[in-house]
């Protein structure tokens, strides 16, 4: 006969010999060594702080996120839910630390809701074009992102500080720097901020060309081969782009601004004359309204020559080159969205070396939109407002000028640096 075990009995049983394990492993926790002061860390400034923990031949740890808490963050309205916006601005928000996601625009409802419910946007944070200016009302968000084309930025800007939300607009600023202007002024006499979304400028290996040419690291900088191409579909697919009333002109403005951009940022100055030429296929319905392909020459106060070339019809290729005096620095992919690279080539000793240099990869996209929530939060200028793409519409109206006419346009000089920015970030 088959003995019968008590279940009772089994469960007292099984209780015992947990406790026996639990037991034991408390008193070795007893047993171990608390942690160090280097384990541990400390908390400085609201931050939580480590010492350095890895010797002097090793790269060094970057310091550990320190994010606002959420409700103390800048909420930002995003105006527009196409590729830039769902690719990367909004998934950029969960890199941010002082800016949030509080509302979404869109004239899709499909798309509206589908986005909402993936960020978690309450719908009645969430706004169509006609009924855009109900931002207003809505104290969640402070500042709007338009990221609409073009040809509607100057609308929409105006409309928001209307409102009076603060507003980072995409590149270009807008179809002209007439429209430019206008931009500017509104959020003058509305007292809003208006923050131009040059990513670039803060970008970190862009950052750190700068600081080369600012430091003068490798004697003068002599001058610059600059290239932002890429294709485009082949005819009968419409896009926005094609159309002047919407991209206010074709390559130059979409993907050649960088190029203009860049040059201006990393040397400080303004370019003092541009000399251009312009390309477009005969008879392709794509470029009856814009153009294919720009090249031009800008030159600078320091003597610096910016050699730069943009197209629609060219494999992408968004790289540049620096010439100084004593070295050469290589950045393929200087104007993607990631992985950036760069190479410096100088003589070291007897030795004619190409070095690599690392620097840990940041979200351009959070950086921006972080800097313009500090701005909000400490009522400061945003390095990159609206006076900044101003002068980049002045530039390229001067190369589409020299382009028709086949001849050098000379620019207004500006002393000094950075005229046109506003503090470092």
């Amino acid at each position: 006969m088959t003995d019968r075990i008590d279940r009772r009995f089994v469960l007292k049983l099984s209780g015992a010999a947990a406790g026996l394990v639990l037991g034991g492993r408390a008193a070795d926790a007893q047993r171990l060594p608390p942690p160090s002061s280097v384990d541990r860390g400390q908390v400085e400034g609201g931050k939580v702080t480590f010492p350095g923990w890895r010797g002097a031949a090793d790269p060094k740890s970057p310091p550990p996120p320190a994010p606002m808490p959420p409700a103390e963050r800048v909420g930002f309205a995003v105006v527009a839910l196409g590729r830039l916006s769902l690719e990367e601005i909004l998934p950029a928000f969960a890199e941010c630390k002082k800016a949030k996601l509080a509302a979404l625009v869109s004239g899709s409802p499909d798309k509206l809701r589908t986005v909402a419910a993936q960020y978690g946007v309450p719908a009645d944070h969430c706004y169509d074009y006609a009924g855009f200016d109900r931002i207003r009302d809505d104290p969640t968000i402070k500042a709007v992102y338009i990221v609409l084309p073009n040809g509607m930025h100057r609308e929409y800007v105006e409309r928001a500080a209307k409102a009076g939300k603060h507003v980072l607009c995409e590149k270009p600023m807008a179809n002209s720097a007439a429209e430019a202007r206008s931009m500017i002024a509104a959020c003058e006499q509305a007292k809003v901020k208006l923050m131009i979304a040059y990513r670039i400028q803060y970008e970190p290996y862009n950052q750190r060309a700068r600081r080369f040419v600012q430091e003068g690291t490798f004697g003068r900088l002599v001058g610059a081969t600059m290239t932002n191409t890429q294709t485009v579909a082949p005819t009968g697919a419409e896009q926005w782009r094609h159309k002047k009333a919407l991209a206010g002109g074709g390559s130059l403005p979409d993907i050649g601004l960088y190029c203009v951009n860049t040059a201006r940022f990393l040397t400080a100055e303004e370019p003092v004359e541009v000399y251009a030429e312009q390309f477009s296929p005969p008879g392709d319905p794509r470029y009856a309204e814009v153009e294919e392909t720009v090249a031009w020459t800008m030159r600078f106060p320091s003597n610096f020559i910016a050699q730069c070339l943009t197209s629609y019809g060219a494999r992408d290729d968004k790289s540049q080159k620096l010439n100084f005096a004593t070295a050469t620095l290589d950045m393929p992919g200087a104007y993607r969205y990631r992985g950036q690279q760069m190479f410096v080539a100088q003589n070291v000793g007897e030795m004619d070396e190409r070095q690599q240099v690392n620097i840990p990869p940041r979200n351009q996209f959070a950086a921006e939109i972080d800097h313009m929530a500090d701005c909000i939060l400490q009522d400061r200028r945003p390095r990159t407002p609206g006076e900044e793409g101003l002068q980049d519409h002045v530039v390229m109206e001067a190369i589409y000028e020299s382009a028709r006419t086949g001849r050098p346009v000379k620019l207004k000089a500006y002393p000094g640096k950075d005229v046109f920015r506003g503090p470092p970030a």
